[in-house]
């Protein structure tokens, strides 16, 4: 004789910030950054209470204390036993991490981050291309020439110029061998390449002067000239931001 089979019983849904707190984390910690940065939280005070985060995000202790644990992570606040969490100095945030530089960025009215990461870019390009243009074989040297003289062919055109412009710099890049500084260049690059502020509005005589700083760089790589590229790309990276940099304050420590 068959048993009698046991009618299932329903079981309750699962929470969705039980089933998705990694992904809440996530969104909670993006909103945090932002008001941080933005000085909605100032440094040198503490974050709202566990429960009234809980509230106004409508999630668990478990979300809000991995939020909480990132931001660590990410230099913006310490957990001070008996003080709670604070928000830290500016000068302990980790200034590489996606978020915090996309924040930093859009509450930069003065464009002075944007001076900091050209500045920084421009630091590790100019040594790449010393050491590319001491370094560069016939094939490196060929595929530089091929994409300056279609950069020459696109100077009407800004939106097909613009990936043949960061071909040349990475190909530079790649040719130094200096994977680390081409890494750090591309994550910056990654987080202001849609960016207004920095990308400025491009026309012809814009792009008809980068191309001439392409060149430029071009003509010392192939003529093995580690100096001379170096100093190139200097002036080419400059130029090309101080004619894009359009936004108050002093460019002052751009220039050299």
């Amino acid at each position: 004789m068959t048993a009698p089979q046991e009618t299932p019983r329903s079981v309750p849904a699962t929470p969705a910030w039980v089933r998705r707190p990694a992904t809440l984390a996530k969104a909670v910690t993006a909103e945090l950054v932002e008001r941080i940065v933005g000085g909605v939280y100032p440094p040198g005070t503490p974050l709202p209470a566990e429960p009234a985060l809980c509230e106004a995000f409508s999630v668990s202790r478990t979300v809000v204390r991995e939020a909480v644990k990132i931001l660590q992570e990410k230099g913006l606040v310490q957990v001070r036993q008996g003080a709670g969490t604070m928000v830290t100095s500016p000068t302990m945030w980790d200034m590489l991490d996606e978020l915090v530089l996309a924040a930093s960025i859009a509450e930069d009215e003065s464009l002075a981050i944007l001076d900091d990461l050209v500045v920084t870019r421009r630091a590790l390009e100019c040594d790449m291309a010393y050491v590319a243009a001491r370094v560069a074989d016939t094939d490196t040297v060929e595929r530089l020439r091929t994409l300056v003289d279609r950069m020459d062919e696109l100077v009407d055109d800004h939106v097909a110029y613009a990936p043949y412009d960061r071909a040349f710099h990475d190909t530079i890049m790649q040719a130094s061998g200096n994977r680390i500084g081409r890494g750090v260049v591309r994550a910056l690059e990654s987080q202001v390449l849609n960016t207004a502020r920095y990308m400025g509005n491009p026309e012809r005589e814009m792009c008809v002067a980068s191309n001439q700083g392409h060149r430029r760089i071009y003509e010392r790589v192939a003529a093995h000239d580690p100096g001379g590229a170096a100093d190139a790309m200097f002036a080419h990276i400059t130029d090309a931001w101080l004619v894009r940099r359009n936004g108050p304050g002093d460019p002052r420590h751009v220039l050299r």
